[in-house]
């Protein structure tokens, strides 16, 4: 034990440095993510500003029976998941397929433009990427003119005043704004594929469909899972800004999000034990999620966290 004990001081003063350097990042974590959670309390009391977090009278679990009982929530909770589930898969998918087909791209110089070009989409402010997805989506927009120039459509329609076409509109957005920063990580993960692989398989006769099967997709296995198993966790945070602002009459019932709930029911209306409810709600979950998709890949024999 203490021959333990003396070798883990002995390599904390060889990292000094290193610990030192962390110790802003550590109390960063503490300060804004840890203390706050005391405030997790609201959630089961009838909270009051005027008396305080200590004052406030003890209900229980009251304010999560409203929630479930609410039909207004587990409407958003509905929305969410839909909207979460959506999200994962396209984006997961396109920044896949991305990724290999830049990697498939032999000249460099067109290659590093596509990727620049892929990349800006990412930093554009919201407001910004609304407006675009109103100017596609209009009357006059590029989407009815491509539409009914092909006979798609007979008439030009406003989707985005079609509630069963919102889930997919925010998805398809989120895929135009997420797919080339979503590839960076892969595009990393083929590069560290062995060249000796795509050599053999070229003796071999192998084309580059056969690569991408047998080698390339087999190479991102483990980066795709770990980091799948990591976005199921963020299933629940389906996104806030699109949702609110592309929202209009009728699809309202269809775009509102659990954080649009926090929002309009819990800090509008000063009910901040129901809104505190609803997010530790979404963080169990999310939790949750994590640990099914990580016992589930374990118990598959695949790659996972822990």
């Amino acid at each position: 034990m203490f021959k333990e004990d003396s070798a883990f001081r002995k390599q904390l003063r060889n990292q000094k440095t290193l610990v030192i350097l962390t110790i802003p990042f550590v109390l960063f974590v503490l300060v804004f993510n840890y203390i706050p959670l005391f405030g997790w309390i609201m959630a089961f009391q009838r909270y009051k500003p005027a008396k305080g977090i200590l004052h406030s009278d003890f209900i229980g679990f009251d304010n999560f029976k409203f929630l479930f009982q609410n039909e207004v929530f587990m409407r958003t909770v509905r929305n969410t998941l839909a909207m979460g589930i959506i999200n994962l898969v396209l984006t997961t998918i396109t920044a896949i397929a991305f990724a290999i087909l830049l990697s498939e791209f032999r000249y460099v110089i067109g290659k590093k433009f596509i990727q620049t070009v892929s990349y800006l989409p990412h930093f554009l402010s919201m407001i910004v990427i609304v407006n675009l997805v109103f100017d596609v989506l209009s009357l006059n927009g590029l989407l009815n003119q491509v539409g009914t120039a092909l006979h798609i459509f007979k008439e030009p329609k406003l989707l985005l005043l079609e509630p069963k076409a919102f889930w997919w509109i925010v998805g398809f957005t989120q895929v135009w704004k997420e797919t080339g920063w979503n590839s960076i990580i892969y595009l990393a993960a083929i590069t560290s594929i062995s060249p000796d692989l795509y050599e053999a398989a070229s003796i071999d006769g192998a084309g580059r469909l056969k690569k991408i099967w047998h080698i390339t997709l087999p190479g991102l296995k483990p980066t795709i899972l770990i980091l799948l198993i990591m976005n199921v966790g963020n299933v629940l945070n389906a996104g806030f800004e699109l949702q609110y602002l592309l929202a209009k009459g009728v699809v309202k019932s269809y775009a509102d999000t659990i954080d649009i709930y926090v929002l309009k029911y819990g800090i509008s209306q000063g009910n901040y034990s129901v809104g505190t409810a609803a997010g530790i709600f979404k963080s169990v979950v999310s939790i949750v999620l994590i640990f099914i998709a990580n016992k589930t890949a374990k118990m598959l024999g695949e790659e996972h966290l822990f």
